[in-house]
């Protein structure tokens, strides 16, 4: 799948950026095992800590209080605000610029009153913000997976209504 949304990103000359949590790093490391990714892929931001979330990806302390990292609100502003801040640093239009992020509880630990396995993937475009919400089963590793894998067809959905 990492494939064919690197040949379709790089045929409508879309670039994607990546803000992980619950994945960290999962998303991206997919992307990149491709070849070619690097005319596509800008980066990603690793933020598990909510410091990381609010200080390099703006999500207000206030929403991180009330609602925790698991939260929808949470994954669409990060991904809206690694779309914004990779384009900028990229000096791209960020039209071009497609955000994806992901959060949510692997485990084995409830978080904050949220499920293990409870998940929100988010998705920014010039199409508009959408969040994903997920509920997975397994271990810590088949549910970060499982979001991984997720995540990856959200942007291959995405990538095909351009």
């Amino acid at each position: 799948m990492a494939e064919e949304i690197i040949t379709a990103a790089l045929a409508k000359g879309l670039f994607v950026a990546t803000a992980e949590s619950l994945t960290a790093g999962l998303i991206c490391s997919a992307l990149v095992e491709t070849p070619g990714s690097s005319k596509v892929v800008l980066g990603g931001i690793n933020c598990y800590q909510d410091q990381i979330k609010q200080q390099l990806l703006g999500v207000p302390s206030s929403l991180l209080q009330q609602q925790s990292a698991v939260d929808p609100e949470v994954a669409a502003h990060l991904a809206s605000q690694v779309r914004s801040k990779f384009a900028l640093a990229m000096q791209l239009p960020e039209d071009q610029v497609i955000g994806l992020s992901s959060t949510g509880v692997a485990g084995p630990d409830t978080l904050a009153g949220k499920a293990v396995g409870e998940v929100y993937l988010g998705i920014s475009s010039r199409l508009g913000t959408k969040v994903f919400g997920e509920q997975f089963e397994g271990s810590r590793a088949q549910i970060r997976l499982a979001a991984r894998d997720r995540a990856l067809e959200i942007l291959r959905e995405e990538l095909a209504r351009f």
